[in-house]
């Protein structure tokens, strides 16, 4: 089973399977071909976090493809540029980029797949073109002006004519294609030259073949090797350090150089992590450390499981409004003790029954519109800054929005509250993983003349503030919003899942993992039931604001549900009957075998697909 934001990625993923693969090699194939048809959601320039376990070995384990920042990026070269906050766009904002690196690593350690077969679907969708997404032509459309007077680059890749591209027109990015047939060139043993008329690898669907001598010593894994090499210190590494060098318009209407370097690009290598993980109701549910804001989740289902089930239905009052003041609570700790870290976070406090009994007495009848960590170790950490929407508002002059679709809200300068995709896959022999892809957006920063892709802006997610554990700080990671879910029962894992939407990533899954593990409900039940999040914390992305007590909900829940929650002093906003929420998952169960899956029906974009 394969299932993914974008119809063709899925498409795609299965084929693998359908052919035997793996998996991982699924998993990859799809993920490449992700950087073609969701441009605007995540790109080779950007990040990703995948959780995994295989058939062999069913415990969960992290692919850390975040992206940590430069050794030149210093709050103090920041501030020596006049800025008070990291960018919303332009090279100072990026991560070094992880995400191919990291989807390498994938295939060389899990899967079964040469690197040729796995990228020939995404070489094909770049060279012979894809069906452009109407949401990438009004992205393309509302970033046209920055494009043509300051990005002349993003210009050339995204509007050769001259204007966006008409929703449905086909497009292609024959220079990501090149890079890609590179990378195959590369494992063969030779570098086809990015550039050139793309020979290189085996076999394409356009009927052309890579030449296949002279291979390295090793087989498969070495192969893999080498193009990962060629990735961090080749063509593509040297034309990024080269190009930040010059100045270029960043979000604060001024000019600035990137800080990345060849040397950052050549030292930036993906490696697997222990994964973080928490038990509820008899299911053990793993996410990423809280270098990202993956134990968010386990902490709100901490907090929740000492709740009756009639608590947790999220389509009544008393549910929605439990479930809203749990993740304020567990979203504020996140904010407050997240980040790459030298102690770390003190998980095992964390979710200790002491520590999440007391969060759980905190919920009242009413709603909170307070900031409200806990204390974890010695003593209380310092806050982030707490700026409301009005605030900000007063200050700029500009109304903040929060969208309401799952997918970002753009200005026209490119900042975005940011959004990726999501994949997931489980094969006939239980391996199985959930990724999120992200970064690297087409609206991040100027495309790099020659490579089709741009870098991406995952540190503005750090503060310029020495304080907060979230802190800029060379070589290491932005506290990131990426937060893929794996789920066991019995030791074996049974259920991938994951979504994109910044900060809503985790609460919109908890829904899920509540309607499933506790209702009762179906897969596809699970993604369709209506959805809600809340505002009630400092935004990961530009402008970064918070509003208390204001919760985003869908429509379909109900006059009497939202009238419920605002007499309970929820500030609720109604976003649309389906509008919240773009969920995949994945299910095997091992007694019998049998494989399920559900997509985001949401946009008419996700897909699930298998047999």
């Amino acid at each position: 089973m394969t299932a993914s934001t974008h119809w063709i990625a899925t498409a795609c993923m299965q084929s693998v399977l359908e052919r035997g693969g793996n998996a991982f090699d699924a998993a990859t194939a799809g993920a490449f071909v992700l950087h073609v048809v969701e441009p605007h959601l995540n790109g080779p320039g950007g990040d990703m976090t995948a959780i995994l376990a295989t058939a062999a070995d069913p415990t969960p384990v992290v692919v850390m493809g975040q992206g940590s920042a430069p050794a030149g990026a210093s709050i103090a070269h920041y501030r020596a540029e006049g800025l008070t906050a990291v960018p919303g766009t332009g090279a100072l904002a990026a991560a070094v980029p992880l995400a191919v690196d990291a989807w390498l690593l994938v295939l060389q350690e899990k899967g079964t797949w040469e690197l040729e077969d796995v990228l020939a679907y995404a070489i094909d969708c770049a060279e012979q073109g894809h069906p452009v997404l109407a949401r990438v032509s009004a992205q393309i459309e509302t970033v046209a002006q920055t494009f043509t007077e300051h990005w002349p680059s993003s210009a050339a890749l995204w509007m050769p004519d001259g204007a966006a591209p008409e929703p449905g027109q086909l497009i292609r990015n024959p220079e990501y294609a090149a890079v890609l047939r590179d990378l195959v060139a590369a494992g063969a043993g030779h570098g086809a030259g990015i550039g050139a008329d793309g020979a290189g690898g085996s076999e394409l669907p356009d009927g052309r073949e890579l030449p296949s001598e002279p291979e390295l010593p090793g087989g498969r894994e070495a192969r893999i090797a080498a193009a990962r090499e060629r990735w961090r210190a080749g063509p593509v590494a040297q034309a990024i350090a080269e190009f930040v060098r010059t100045p270029h318009r960043h979000s604060d209407g001024a000019d600035h150089a990137g800080v990345m370097t060849l040397e950052d690009l050549a030292a930036a290598e993906a490696h697997v992590d222990t994964a973080a993980t928490a038990n509820f109701r008899g299911w053990t549910v793993a996410k990423t450390g809280a270098w990202g804001q993956g134990p968010a989740l386990l902490e709100a289902l901490g907090i929740l499981d000492g709740c009756e089930d009639t608590q947790l239905d999220p389509s009544t009052e008393r549910g929605a409004h439990t479930i809203l003041e749990a993740l304020k609570l567990a979203l504020a700790d996140r904010d407050v003790h997240y980040g790459d870290t030298d102690g770390g976070v003190d998980l095992e406090q964390l979710l200790s029954p002491e520590y999440l009994s007391g969060r759980r007495a905190l919920i009242a009848e009413n709603a909170s519109h307070e900031f409200r960590p806990g204390a974890l170790g010695d003593g209380p950490s310092a806050l982030p800054p707490l700026l409301t929407d009005d605030e900000f508002a007063q200050c700029t002059g500009e109304a903040v929005d929060h969208g309401s679709s799952g997918e970002p809200t753009v200005r026209p300068t490119g900042e975005a509250r940011g959004d990726t995709c999501h994949l997931d896959a489980v094969d006939r022999w239980g391996n199985i993983i959930s990724a999120t892809p992200s970064g690297g957006w087409l609206q991040s920063s100027p495309a790099i003349p020659g490579l089709g892709f741009c870098l991406g802006t995952r540190l503005q997610m750090m503060w310029l503030d020495e304080t907060l554990p979230s802190a800029l700080r060379p070589g290491r990671r932005p506290r990131t919003t990426l937060t893929p879910t794996l789920v066991l029962r019995d030791g074996e894992a049974v259920l991938a899942c994951g979504s994109p939407g910044g900060d809503q990533q985790d609460q919109w899954q908890l829904l899920f993992l509540l309607r499933v593990l506790v209702g009762g409900l179906e897969l596809q039940q699970a993604i369709d039931a209506p959805a809600l999040h809340t505002l009630s914390m400092p935004g990961s992305f530009w402008p970064r604001t918070w509003s208390p007590g204001r919760a985003v909900v869908e429509d379909r829940l109900g006059e009497e549900v939202i009238a419920g929650l605002e007499a309970r002093g929820h500030e609720v906003v109604r976003a649309g009957d389906w509008s919240l929420g773009r969920l995949s998952c994945v299910m095997r169960d091992p007694d019998t075998g049998m494989l399920r899956a559900a997509a985001n029906s949401r946009g008419a974009q996700g897909y699930a697909a298998g047999r």
